[in-house]
């Protein structure tokens, strides 16, 4: 059965995200705080758009969001002009942001205050898999709104798993940020060396991508990474937002992660080069200049 879902932010990511609930036959409102987003959005997917936040969910079944960082989510979900104070009671909260454990705790327990039930839900697979409807959905729910909330996150998501309670969403998409930092690390560091030995590395990527080195970042950018092409995903300031939020997290929970702090300290340095925006692959770029300098 169609619902009434309202969707807020209409990034590089929920765009998509609210147009697959659209085609899904839903009825959907959307909100960005960029108004012009939200109005190209309306004329490219069948839905509403609406100027307030409290307007846009009064009404909703569900309400999901897909904004920036913690300060943005508490913006959003707290306050009098906020999706808990104006969202009815019963209704079905849904956040894809990735953000803190802390924010995530803050904004569950103001929504169990209304009756309201909330999913952290953050997301992996980038542009790409939020444009094919291909995400791999992390989240953390009680088991009755996660069951009512499944059938719409599937509309854009491969995978859409139940993790846990509320926060454990967020905790797992720590874990697969950490991964993925030693990964395209070493997928980096690999090319490099191939390069600078005179291999052929699209050759050299054939061939160990059918052994045990094979990764999905090695078989969906490492093509890109060989031709200097750094556009492709999710930007490397928000890879060292994550990042920030992983380290904090673990530093709380007495854990040490050397790795990841370090590759954290390598986007620092590709920020310093101007690629704030580029993608994460950008860590040859990195490499390659370091070799310049040799």
């Amino acid at each position: 059965m169609p619902f009434k879902v309202t969707f807020i932010g209409l990034g590089v990511m929920g765009y998509p995200m609210a147009g697959h609930l659209a085609r899904g036959g839903h009825d959907v409102t959307v909100f960005n705080r960029t108004s012009a987003k939200a109005e190209a959005w309306a004329r490219d997917y069948t839905g509403k758009t609406s100027s307030r936040v409290a307007d846009a969910v009064r009404e909703a079944d569900f309400v999901m969001t897909c904004v920036g960082a913690d300060k943005d989510l508490r913006e959003v979900y707290l306050g009098p002009d906020g999706i808990i104070a104006n969202a009815p009671p019963k209704a079905i909260l849904i956040d894809h942001t990735t953000v803190s454990a802390q924010v995530t705790e803050d904004v569950a327990q103001a929504a169990r205050e209304r009756g309201q039930s909330f999913i952290d839900a953050p997301v992996s697979g980038g542009q790409q898999g939020a444009e094919n409807g291909q995400l791999t959905v992390m989240c953390g729910a009680e088991q009755a709104a996660f069951d009512k909330a499944q059938p719409l996150m599937d509309l854009y998501g491969k995978a859409v798993t139940r993790m846990g309670e509320p926060g454990k969403g967020q905790l797992t998409k720590m874990v697969n940020q950490i991964a993925i930092a030693g990964l395209v690390q070493g997928l980096s560091e690999c090319l490099y060396f191939a390069e600078k030995s005179g291999l052929d590395q699209r050759q050299v990527i054939d061939v160990i991508s059918k052994g045990a080195a094979q990764s999905w970042q090695m078989e969906n950018r490492a093509g890109t990474m060989i031709d200097g092409q750094y556009d492709h995903g999710f930007a490397v300031n928000w890879m060292r937002k994550d990042l920030n939020i992983c380290l904090t997290e673990a530093r709380e929970r007495g854990v040490t992660l050397p790795v990841t702090a370090l590759v954290d300290q390598f986007y620092a340095d590709v920020q310093n080069m101007g690629g704030e925006r580029w993608d994460t692959s950008s860590l040859l770029a990195r490499l390659r200049k370091l070799g310049d300098l040799d």
